[in-house]
């Protein structure tokens, strides 16, 4: 059993050394996490965008709505 355990482990090293990391391993401090500051940023506007996109949408569907539903 620890033995299957232990070639368990050393295979998830073997496998996670083969991954694409969203950071450069030779660079020091801030600049090492640059493409993961920087995908974050993109993330973070995009949102942003999104939700006065949607914001602005339902703004002006309950003025319709409202209109109409005040006509007598």
């Amino acid at each position: 059993m620890i033995g299957k355990t232990k070639n368990f482990f050393n295979e998830v090293k073997v496998e996670l050394q083969k991954a694409s990391w969203p950071w450069e391993p030779k660079e020091k401090g801030v600049k090492r996490y640059k493409e993961l500051t920087d995908s974050t940023l993109v993330v973070i506007i995009a949102m942003l965008l999104l939700g006065g996109y949607v914001a602005l949408f339902d703004f002006v569907l309950v003025n319709i709505i409202q209109f109409f539903t005040q006509l007598r």
